[in-house]
């Protein structure tokens, strides 16, 4: 009788580039033969995948290193928490490997310190996409790693570095296996999307025959020739990002921009060390949606922060009723051990900063209830992610997975609609965050 491959555990916490981090040592598991465990009672060891980047990420990963501990005892600990050795080591003095992001190698090497790997070649065969931890039909394409910008509320260039790019024929060839691999929706991520290829210089590459530049609108049209949909995430609302909306308008590219805007007082996102030209980017979203009325724009805030004053607040309000973003996530400002914002004067006490983001979302609730409300009678080109009973759950262009809103369509399964498939829906209805609607 052979002897059973070994079985890793794999909980994988944070964004979606840590996301893109655990599907890489995913797939070099499975390349090297072992299996994934769905529990910890099976498994030979498990690998956590972290993130570090406010105080509540930490909580749940030292909770999730916790539970591994308490469930099976061997346990490998990787990602933005790794940098931060010293607070795992406190908490589970017994975790057996400790490394950073995109720190593949010594995974690997943990793993297999703790069980060799039995590859057989003849039957451990991967898809040349390798494994992904999102449905079939969408995936996340990681273009560079790390940050050139130091805002005083994040840490992640001390974990994750300085922008690396990576080259433009890389990612497109990437972008294309996963294309032919069934995928339907490619969500580009970065930590500064906007940036891509400046370390590089924008050199060019060629791909299919024609060269591209390594740098932003390039990409987006070398992945428009994939007949995918492409969205766009960590957007900053640079100049040259205009070049990107007539793409969209000629539907090469999404019609949506994740941006993180993070705030509309000028003296705050001085403080935040972030691009502080409030009415010039509010006339660029007005530009953007002449060239592209169908625009989507989605953003996040934080409110808070400190010395925050209730008259810049309310700037930040107003920036909302103006500016009549799409979608909108906020959260209240906590501090991250190692952020430079630590140091600033005049803390906003917690209590008016709870005030303050249910303010924020009551406003940000009324303008999307209302731009929803406008899309009643149109037709939407929707992608479907699931069937739940007689309905099909999926999502238009305006909506990405998890983090935005969903479309209902009624009788979804009975039009035989499946997970991955495009429908053309009639919107019959709204709230707040969702649609409803039935197959046109």
């Amino acid at each position: 009788m052979s002897t059973p491959p070994p079985k890793v555990g794999f909980v994988s916490l944070g964004c979606p580039k840590a996301l893109v981090d655990s599907e890489r040592i995913l797939t070099q598991l499975r390349v090297e033969g072992y299996e994934l465990s769905p529990s910890y009672d099976d498994a030979d060891v498990v690998v956590v995948n972290t993130c570090g980047f406010i105080d509540s990420a930490v909580a749940e990963s030292l909770d999730a290193i916790g539970e591994a501990m308490a469930e099976n005892g061997k346990v490998i600990v990787t990602g933005c928490l790794g940098k931060r050795e010293e607070v795992i080591r406190q908490a589970h003095p017994g975790v057996l490997s400790i490394s950073g992001p995109q720190d593949y190698g010594s995974v690997m090497q943990a793993v297999h310190a703790v069980v060799p790997p039995r590859h057989d070649p003849f039957v451990d065969l991967l898809p040349d996409y390798g494994l992904k931890l999102t449905p079939k039909h969408y995936a996340y394409l990681k273009i560079s790693e790390g940050c050139n910008h130091r805002c005083s509320f994040c840490i992640i260039p001390s974990m994750r570095g300085d922008l690396v790019s990576r080259p433009v024929d890389e990612v497109l060839r990437e972008a294309e296996r996963l294309v032919a691999g069934g995928v339907r929706e490619l969500l580009v991520v970065s930590q500064d999307t906007s940036a891509y290829g400046v370390d590089l210089k924008y050199a060019p590459r060629e791909w299919r025959g024609t060269p591209y530049e390594t740098r932003m609108k390039a990409l987006c049209e070398g992945l428009s020739q994939l007949g995918a949909w492409t969205r766009l995430h960590y957007v900053y609302p640079y100049p040259h990002v205009d070049g990107i909306i007539p793409l969209m308008a000629e539907g090469k590219v999404l019609p949506y921009l994740d941006i993180p805007f993070q705030h509309a007082s000028a003296r705050i996102l001085k403080l935040m060390k972030r691009p502080g030209a409030v009415e010039r980017t509010l006339e660029r979203i007005a530009s953007w949606r002449d060239t592209c009325p169908e625009l989507t724009i989605r953003s996040t805030f934080i409110v808070g922060f400190p010395g925050e004053t209730e008259a810049e607040f309310d700037e930040l309000l107003e920036f909302l009723e103006v500016a009549q973003l799409d979608r909108v996530g906020a959260f209240a400002y906590s501090p991250v051990a190692g952020a430079s914002a630590n140091a600033l004067p005049d803390p906003v006490p917690e209590a008016v900063k709870q005030e303050r983001l249910a303010r924020f979302m009551e406003t940000q609730a009324r303008i999307s209830a209302a731009k929803l409300e406008a899309k009643i009678g149109s037709v939407q080109r929707c992608l479907v992610d699931a069937i739940d009973g007689e309905l099909a759950i999926a999502r238009s262009m305006a909506d990405a997975p998890e983090i935005d809103g969903l479309v209902q369509v009624q009788d979804g399964a009975a039009s035989g609609l499946r997970p991955g498939q495009f429908v053309d829906v009639e919107i019959l209805g709204s709230d707040e965050h969702d649609l409803y609607g039935e197959v046109a």
